[in-house]
């Protein structure tokens, strides 16, 4: 305390000094117009730069709040856009029923951060930061701002893996958007930026460029979500079918802010799925051909050995009757009495 009072009073003269500076320009700026003008001037270019600077601090926290919201606001925006092209190519057919039905209404999103993504392994996996307390289950489907991401796999607490589209094990039904022609796409485990959409037919059209999207033909993904572009032809043609190298459009290398979709009508579509599976296996079981016994006429050594089955009780067998062979009379002997007329005479 004693070194803050002799600093005060060492320098007592260039306080006094400051007291009087700032009295004299408080008295100058408050009743002189053209001084007060400057003064403001000067200070609203100090406070915008101090304001500036502060701005520029705070907001770098506030990005992944921003981020979060853009990504809210841009998959409304985009699932607006596919519901209006599904309602442009039914105006198209001439369908009058179909604008006022609500095909994309049972879709919603759960927003989560990836923490954990792998690209260079064979069987590739995303983990995030939501789970089944959050609204995240199994089989839901992973989109982000460019495109598919993967199916949700195990569900936690607070986090989920996520089969990337960059596995072998997942096969996900799309379509060439401009003819309507579907195959099956999967990734043939070469490059993180291409795939192969397998089992199309031999005699469609296509061109360098075409977008390939999602056919619709599950509950885990809507139809017309982007999946790649068409980069050209891929080996193993068949006589039948074809398969394109697809260039996909969603960087998994760069992979932050990802979006599930929750379908609220996807437990209806599994029990109709369940529903139909069990009616074709009650229908092959009944239309099965019945299997009868064919005769052989060869048996196996062990046939052989085994004793023949006792026959029932109710037919006893009956024994064998010897042959019997015809008895003939004895021919007596003739006497030497008789005569020779008599010989060949029977009794």
């Amino acid at each position: 305390m004693n070194n803050l009072l002799n600093f005060f009073i060492k320098h007592s003269a260039w306080f006094i000094f400051a007291i009087y500076v700032i009295l004299s320009l408080v008295l100058l700026f408050k009743d002189n117009p053209y001084q007060q003008s400057v003064y403001l001037t000067s200070a609203n270019r100090v406070s915008a730069a101090v304001y500036k600077a502060f701005n520029g601090v705070t907001s770098y926290f506030h990005l992944r709040d921003i981020n979060e919201s853009l990504q809210e606001r841009n998959a409304a925006l985009e699932m607006e856009l596919i519901e209006l092209r599904n309602q442009m190519a039914d105006m198209a057919l001439a369908s009058p029923d179909s604008l006022h039905q609500p095909a994309l209404k049972q879709y919603s999103f759960v927003m989560a951060q990836v923490i954990s993504n792998s690209i260079a392994n064979p069987n590739n996996y995303i983990t995030i930061n939501r789970g089944y307390l959050d609204g995240v289950n199994p089989e839901m489907g992973v989109i982000d701002q460019n495109g598919v991401v993967g199916i949700v796999n195990v569900a936690g607490p607070h986090a989920a893996r996520v089969i990337s589209l960059l596995n072998p094990h997942m096969r996900l039904s799309c379509k060439l958007r401009d003819s309507g022609f579907y195959g099956s796409l999967v990734w043939d485990g070469k490059s993180p930026q291409f795939a192969v959409l397998e089992e199309l037919p031999k005699h469609i059209t296509y061109h360098k460029g075409d977008t390939i999207v999602t056919s619709g033909y599950s509950a885990v993904f809507p139809e017309g979500i982007i999946v790649g572009t068409v980069d050209g032809l891929a080996r193993g043609m068949t006589d039948s079918f074809v398969s394109l190298r697809i260039r996909l459009t969603t960087n998994f290398s760069q992979l932050s802010s990802v979006r599930v979709i929750t379908n609220s009508m996807k437990d209806q579509i599994d029990a109709m799925l369940r529903a139909e599976q069990s009616i074709d296996t009650a229908a092959n079981i009944q239309t099965r051909p019945e299997i009868k016994p064919e005769i052989i006429d060869v048996l196996p050594d062990e046939a052989k050995t085994k004793k023949p089955a006792k026959q029932p009780a109710d037919k006893p067998s009956q024994p064998a009757q010897p042959v019997q062979q015809p008895v003939l009379p004895a021919q007596p002997v003739p006497s030497p009495e008789q005569p020779d007329n008599q010989a060949g005479e029977q009794p």
